[in-house]
C-alpha cells in the first residue's frame, strides 16, 4: 500500500488484496498463494491489518505477512514453540519467540509442511487461551 493510501475503515481482506494487486509481480503471486494455504489450513482464520501488513489470527496472532524487495516473509508469533520438522523456518532464528519463513524469488513452498506449521500455531494458540 502507498503510504499515501487510507486504510481507516477498509477491511483488512479488501487490503490485503490491495497488497497483493500493488505488488504485482512474484511477491504478490506469492502473498497470494500463502494467503490461500493459510485459509486452507484453518478456515476459521481471521483475516487482520496491522502494522501495515496482512496479519493472520485465531485465538491470537499466527503470523504476518511482509513483503520486501527480494523475500516474502512471513513471521511466526510463536514460532519458537513450533516444531518444524520439514525445516521450513529459515530466518529469525536467533529469537526465543519469533520463527520467519522467508521465500525468494524462484523459491519452492512445501505446501504440505507449511499448512502443518499453521496448524500448529492455531493449536498452540487455542491451548493458550484457555
Amino acid at each position: 500500500m502507498k503510504k499515501s493510501a487510507t486504510t481507516q475503515g477498509e477491511s483488512p481482506s479488501r487490503l490485503i488484496d490491495a497488497r497483493i494487486k500493488e505488488l504485482d509481480d512474484w511477491r504478490g503471486k506469492t502473498l497470494s498463494h500463502v494467503r490461500a494455504l493459510i485459509k486452507q489450513a484453518d478456515p476459521e482464520v481471521v483475516e487482520e491489518w496491522k502494522w501495515s501488513v496482512p496479519v493472520w489470527s485465531h485465538d491470537g496472532l499466527i503470523c504476518t505477512g511482509e513483503t520486501y524487495k527480494s523475500v516474502v516473509k512471513l513471521t511466526f508469533a510463536k514460532g519458537a514453540s513450533l516444531e518444524d520438522p520439514s525445516g521450513l523456518f529459515n530466518s529469525s532464528l536467533e529469537g526465543n519467540t519469533r520463527r520467519a519463513v522467508d521465500i525468494h524469488e524462484g523459491d519452492v513452498l512445501d505446501e504440505d509442511a507449511f499448512k502443518t506449521l499453521i496448524g500448529a500455531a492455531a493449536a498452540l494458540n487455542r491451548s493458550s487461551a484457555r
